[in-house]
This record gives structure tokens, C-alpha cells and sequence, in this order.
């Protein structure tokens, strides 16, 4: 995975999203709340949580993301994952004694939401009670939490950045090349000249562009492509 981008996504109105996961958490009777989305184009990773900026800065500092198995857990996982059954993992003490020392408690779950698009998100909390504490507020919250976690999901994908990236067409940079060459007037045989590829080569690359951006006509996909940045107006 790429590195662990904790700045917030855009705001919808209602509030940062950070706030979003303190009223949770007030809600709850919880300490923390952190989520987690993966973008399935690029493989990066963004979250929001709201643990101390001192834990946050270590975390990334360390590349904790790569071996962080609550995460790992989750990404593979359809149902909720228990911290308790990762405390035998070396990662986990790894991580977690580290996290000890900010104050951030070991007991939580993660629970992980798929959405339409391939989207996939991981919403954490941890809590500090007592064991058998926490396994009663686990069984009294669990399908509230999960609830949340699927809107808090949605949100995240509708308002920020995420869903933009993953809507936007995945093109090569190849397919992009070409693209910008015909918006600068050049012909499929010029750009196989320019390119030293064959003219045929250039059509196959610029069907794929045509295909991925729902273009019909080549003028359509680089219209559409300029307008979604891809290339440059010449």
C-alpha cells in the first residue's frame, strides 16, 4: 500500500469528519474512532481519526499502514474484526506497544464495508473499559456501530476525494501521450511517426481511451479528457 494520507476529506456541511467520529465516540462510550478508505485504482490509502497528533505523526512516521494487522485483517475480512484475536501477532505488539506509549488503548474493533465500486473501507474504535466491560458495550453497540460505519463510509465517498479519483478513467500513459498529441492536431499517422509505433498501434491505444472515457469518437475522448485533466488544451 501506499502511504497513510490522514488529511481530512472535503466537508459536506455538517460538520469535519473528524467531529463526525468525536460524536461517536461521545455517543458510544468510546475513546477513539479512526477510518481508513482504500482507493482500488492506485492502491492509497486516506483516513480520518481521531487520535492525539502525536500518535498520528508516529504512525505515518513509521509506515504503521503496511503491517498494521487491524487493517490487514479488515481489507481481507467481510465481518468485524475483534482486536482480541490479533494480540498474538508480532504486528500487533509491534504496533501496539507503540501505541501504548500515547495513551491508545489495545481493546477496539475494525469493522470492514465494501461499496459499489469496489470501494473498500475500515472504521475502527477502541476502547479502554475492562474486558468484561467491553464485551457487554461490544454485544450492546456492535449493529449500531456497523451502521455507522457503512454511512460514515458513503460520506467519505460521495463528498471527498476518493470517489473522484476512482470515477475518474484509469488511463495508461501511453493512451494519455497519444491523446495529448491528437488534441495537438497530429494525425493517427503522425503520432505513429512521432511515437515510432505503427498507425495500427496508435488506433488500438486510442480505442481503449475511447472505451474507458465513454467516448464515442475520438474528438468526444479528448474533449472528455481535457475536461477531466488528463491532458492539457493545446
Amino acid at each position: 500500500m501506499k502511504p497513510l494520507d490522514l488529511g481530512e476529506e472535503p466537508d459536506d456541511g455538517s460538520g469535519p469528519l473528524a467531529d463526525v467520529l468525536n460524536r461517536i465516540c461521545a455517543r458510544f462510550g468510546l475513546d477513539y474512532a479512526a477510518y481508513a478508505g482504500v482507493n482500488t485504482v492506485d492502491d492509497s490509502m486516506h483516513g480520518v481519526v481521531n487520535y492525539p497528533d502525536e500518535w498520528k505523526a508516529h504512525y505515518v512516521e513509521h509506515g504503521y499502514q503496511m503491517i498494521d494487522p487491524t487493517l490487514l485483517a479488515a481489507s481481507r475480512s467481510v465481518g468485524v474484526v475483534d482486536w482480541n484475536r490479533l494480540r498474538d501477532f508480532d504486528s500487533f505488539q509491534k504496533v501496539f506497544r507503540d501505541a501504548a506509549e500515547f495513551g491508545i488503548p489495545t481493546t477496539g474493533l475494525t469493522i470492514p464495508v465494501r461499496g459499489p465500486f469496489g470501494d473498500k473501507g475500515m472504521f475502527s474504535v477502541v476502547s479502554s473499559r475492562p474486558d468484561e466491560e467491553w464485551q457487554r458495550l461490544r454485544s450492546e453497540i456492535l449493529v449500531a456501530i456497523q451502521t455507522e460505519a457503512t454511512l460514515l463510509h458513503d460520506r467519505v465517498m460521495r463528498e471527498g476525494r476518493s470517489m473522484k479519483i476512482m470515477l475518474q478513467p484509469n488511463l495508461s500513459e501511453r493512451e494519455r501521450e497519444i491523446l495529448q498529441w491528437i488534441a495537438a492536431g497530429k494525425s493517427q499517422f503522425d503520432v505513429g511517426v512521432i511515437l515510432s509505433i505503427s498507425t495500427r498501434t496508435v488506433e488500438v491505444h486510442l480505442r481503449s481511451a475511447r472505451e474507458k472515457l465513454g467516448a464515442l469518437t475520438t474528438p468526444q475522448a479528448v474533449a472528455r479528457a481535457i475536461g477531466m485533466r488528463l491532458i492539457y488544451p493545446i
